[in-house]
């Protein structure tokens, strides 16, 4: 596959494109990720998703393929952000136990004045978290880069999650299979 640029790339989407074997060179988008209030949650990450690719196409102004990608946890029709500090992550972590969210990543595939903009939804199944469980996990793992307070490859999905109905990898940050088949297409 030819070479693509990653917009704004967290270390998981790094390594995830890294272990599909597809080169590419990170460039950061640096936008502001803020949404019209009124925006159907599943269209948020797809919209955050495009504007990230169009800013890093402007700094480019190349032909070459933008890949950008933004996830977000949707809970009860409300949407679980990235925690401000830890006590919001262990109030985020409190509100996950024992119930079933959505885990939605919209990515924006640009390149010259094509543009492909898709949503890929993931439900998650988490048991009820002890809240020792969830205060060790806030104090040793970092949750304040990540959207819903956690990353189902670390400690807390290994005890918390049940389940999952969908692609474990939209979870991890980037819904690889569905990357991979658009991708392939444009070979």
């Amino acid at each position: 596959m030819t070479e693509i640029i990653l917009a704004s790339g967290s270390p998981r989407r790094k390594y995830l494109l890294e272990q599909l074997g597809i080169p590419f060179t990170i460039h950061t988008a640096g936008i502001e990720e803020t949404y019209p209030g009124d925006m159907p949650i599943l269209q948020v990450p797809q919209y955050l998703a495009e504007q990230k690719a169009r800013a890093v196409q402007q700094q480019l102004q190349t032909g070459q393929l933008i890949l950008a990608a933004d996830t977000i946890v949707e809970l009860k029709g409300r949407i679980l952000e990235k925690p401000k500090d830890e006590a919001d992550a262990r109030r985020m972590l409190g509100l996950l136990s024992g119930h079933t969210h959505t885990v939605i990543s919209g990515v924006c595939l640009l390149q010259g004045d094509h543009c492909e903009v898709f949503h890929v939804t993931t439900k998650v199944h988490f048991a009820a978290l002890d809240p020792d469980d969830i205060a060790q996990y806030v104090a040793e793992c970092q949750p304040l880069d990540k959207a819903g307070s956690y990353a189902i490859q670390e400690w807390i999905g290994m005890i918390g999650i049940r389940g999952i109905e969908g692609d474990y990898f939209n979870v991890v940050g980037l819904p690889v299979q569905e990357v991979y088949a658009r991708l392939k297409e444009r070979s």
